[in-house]
């Protein structure tokens, strides 16, 4: 949904919005000193936001999505073609934030142990001393994460799931905000593995960068052939610890009983898509809610509206389905599916909404 949609239909949803907040438990003053004040969620993300479009011009609602997916606590799956700033993206994100960013190069001989860490024997002290990995940071850039093998792909879902790395039986924590974003070339096949479907359903959301407009890549030639690398020259406008303080802040957005009810029918409607032969987990209703959550606080609401679940749905959904064969020899892809389905579901009605 375009910025513009989106005013329009924040107006059309203002007499509905006192309904949809009735019910929202009272918040310690204490709390909300300590989580920040809503109002400071919008400016704080349009801040990021403005910094990376400094190095991805025309992209504005994607980097909206990342931005979303970071405050939900989530990871995000980039997938597009070669060359049009997967990576780019990821790192200007990273360098937006003053915090501790790691990236991995995913190939064939990656091996678990050089994403999670090892142990190592100290002949000093007689004793093994554990090396942390790259997923000890506050952001993990995994590039190109279909070409590791299952074995170490698989290293990533104890730390995406739970946040925290098990080696040797002994348990380590990993820092907060913690969020992997992973980038996967969907044109070239030889020589990669594809995602299975427990690791697809970790990350909370996907999203595609797609061609650049005409003007936008204009831009770039300029600026790109008379000056140095954009990204070289980017400077951080957040830190964890003020990133840390909004995903406090989206924590407490309150959502209403039917919009919960909306997000679960979606789900439902997923799985008994006579297309679609894996529908969505209750894990993927889960991101759902979360990413709503933090689209509502970057708006300055403190509840959810069912639009906000809405824009989501395709992003958060899509790519965790498998569809039916029917469907694929018809050629329409997991995103029509899910843009069908959320159509079709009825959204709650201002009665149903206090």
């Amino acid at each position: 949904m375009t910025h513009s949609a989106q005013q329009a239909s924040a107006t059309a949803d203002a007499p509905l919005a006192a309904a949809l907040s009735n019910g929202r438990p009272h918040q310690p003053e204490d709390q909300a000193a300590r989580t920040g004040s809503i109002e400071q969620v919008g400016p704080d993300a349009q801040r990021i936001i403005a910094n990376i479009e400094k190095v991805i011009a025309g992209k504005h609602d994607v980097i909206r999505l990342g931005v979303t997916v970071l405050l939900a606590e989530g990871h995000l799956l980039i997938e597009d073609v070669p060359g049009v700033g997967k990576t780019t993206f990821a790192k200007a994100l990273a360098k937006s934030i003053d915090c501790t960013v790691r990236r991995l190069q995913f190939t064939p001989d990656l091996l678990p142990s050089d994403v999670t860490g090892v142990s190592i024997y100290n002949a000093e002290s007689t004793d093994f001393e554990f090396k942390p990995g790259p997923v000890f940071a506050n952001i993990v850039l995994g590039d190109e994460i279909n070409r590791a093998s299952p074995k170490t792909q698989a290293a990533l879902l104890e730390c995406m799931a739970e946040r925290q790395v098990t080696v040797d039986g002994t348990r380590y924590e990993l820092q907060s905000p913690f969020l992997v974003l992973a980038t996967q070339n969907p044109v070239e096949m030889e020589g990669t593995y594809a995602l299975p479907e427990a690791q697809r359903d970790r990350f909370t959301a996907k999203i595609s960068l797609g061609y650049p407009d005409r003007t936008a890549e204009i831009a770039m030639l300029s600026d790109q052939t008379t000056s140095n690398d954009p990204l070289t020259s980017l400077a951080a406008v957040s830190d964890a610890a003020r990133i840390r303080g909004l995903i406090e802040t989206v924590r407490t957005v309150y959502v209403a009983d039917a919009v919960k009810n909306y997000v679960v029918a979606l789900a439902e409607a997923t799985r008994r898509h006579s297309e679609i032969r894996l529908g969505a987990s209750p894990r993927a209703s889960l991101h759902l809610l979360r990413t709503a959550k933090a689209l509502a606080a970057m708006a300055g609401r403190d509840f959810v509206l069912p639009d906000d679940v809405q824009q989501l749905a395709v992003p958060v959904l899509a790519h965790r389905l498998i569809p039916a064969p029917a469907a694929t020899v018809a050629g329409r892809s997991p995103e029509d599916l899910v843009a069908e389905i959320a159509s079709k579901v009825p959204i709650p009605a201002a009665s149903q909404r206090s």
